[in-house]
Formats: structure tokens, sequence, C-alpha cells
């Protein structure tokens, strides 16, 4: 109420010029620094830049985009090849990626060697399949040897699109 006594612990509102007062400058951190935002020494990076906890390089073992590409071509396009060729066609991509890479990326050659030996496999089973078809039990070969090339090579292409080397299951080693 007017004329009373303030409680105690508050300060009474300014009386001379109504209005806005600005915060305290000195020790408080307001208003920014000279340079504005980011604050110096930490900030934002440059969009689509990776940068590893730490602020170091990516860490070791990852391989660069485009080794990372040429691994997913491997095993995606085996993936593919197995779905467009009916069973018998996942060898081309990887065989293209080990020509291509293989020389030059130990990673692209790893991943295309594996990649290579599963396709190989079962497009091997799956001419076999092809071949019995006239027989009868070519129908049923044929589209599980398809599907089973699809599968392993999409979980092979996520496991190369996280930077690790997928050991294929049912596989035999025919190229080194």
């Amino acid at each position: 109420m007017p004329g009373e006594a303030p409680a105690p612990g508050y300060a009474p509102p300014p009386t001379s010029g109504a209005g806005y007062t600005p915060p305290p400058t000195s020790g408080s951190g307001y208003p920014p620094p000279a340079g504005g935002y980011p604050p110096p020494g930490g900030g934002y990076q440059a969009p689509g830049a990776y940068q590893a906890p730490g602020g170091g390089p990516a860490p070791i073992g990852y391989a660069n985009n485009d080794e990372k590409t040429w691994a997913l071509v491997s095993h995606f396009g085996g993936a593919a090849g197995m779905l467009v060729v009916f069973g018998v066609g996942g060898f081309i991509a990887p065989l293209i990626a080990l020509l291509a890479k293989g020389n030059t990326s130990p990673t692209v050659r790893a991943h295309a060697v594996a990649a290579l030996n599963f396709q190989m496999l079962w497009s091997i089973i799956g001419l076999v399949g092809y071949a019995l078809s006239c027989v009868g039990i070519g129908f049923i070969i044929f589209p599980i040897v398809a599907i089973i090339g699809i599968i392993f090579g999409i979980i092979a292409g996520i496991k190369a699109n996280e930077g690790q080397l997928y050991r294929y299951p049912l596989s035999i080693n025919m190229i080194k």
C-alpha cells in the first residue's frame, strides 16, 4: 500500500524514470563478448562436418566416404543382383567393386571379397536350382536361394554402413 514500509528483503521499485533498466555488465557475462556468439573456444561446427567426441578426427577404422560407398555397392549390389537376376546374378556387383577399388583400398577389398564369396556360392546353388526346375524341385530351391542372398546382403550392407566387416554365414572362401 502507498505510504507503508516495504516488506523486508524487498527493494522498492525505482522512482526516477519509469521503464526498463538494463542488467549490470560487470562480471555477469552479459552482454556477450565483442566476438558475439558462438563463444570463443567452443561452439558450432560446419553443417555436415563430422567431429569425434573430444574434437579429434574421425575414429580410426572408419572408412572414408568413397570406401564406404564401394563397400555398400558390393553388399547391396549383391542383394539387388539376387533379386533382379532371380538368384544367379548376385556376384556381379561385388566383382565390379573388387576390380574397381580392390587394389587401392584394403577396406573395399575385404568387403567385396566377403560379398563375392557368399554371392558366388549362392549363385551356383541358384544355377543348380534353375537346372533342376525341369524336375520340379528347382522351383523350391530357386526362390529360397534368392531370399537368402537378399536378406544377408542387406544385413551385410547395414553393418558396412556402420563401419563393420560382416562375416556371412553359410559361405565358403573361394577368393582370398
